[in-house]
């Protein structure tokens, strides 16, 4: 009789603990959930920060004549008038 005193409580507290810990919101789930959300918080900075720099670049399209001189030369080979464009082969260093 003594022995079922302490086994039904002592079975009710582990019950207990074990959906505390182990449960759909038991302290193992709210561990990950909490790891998860520091992840999307990363992610969201550095998505904030690529943003300010595509709002900057837009920006810089929109009024700056020298960035679109650059970009043009750069990515599309143009020249101006009267200029001339030297082209040197690229040695490997192994090579040398």
């Amino acid at each position: 009789m003594r022995k079922r005193m302490f086994l039904i409580p002592a079975g009710v507290i582990i019950f207990i603990l074990f959906f505390t810990v182990f449960g759909d919101r038991g302290l193992l789930r709210i561990y990950h959930l909490s790891k998860e959300k520091k992840e999307i918080q990363g992610n969201l900075e550095t998505l904030k920060s690529e943003n300010e720099k595509l709002k900057r670049e837009i920006e810089a399209l929109r009024t700056d004549r020298r960035y679109l001189e650059s970009i043009a030369r750069r990515d599309f080979g143009l020249v101006r008038q009267n200029e001339v464009i030297y082209q040197f082969p690229v040695q490997d260093k192994k090579e040398k």
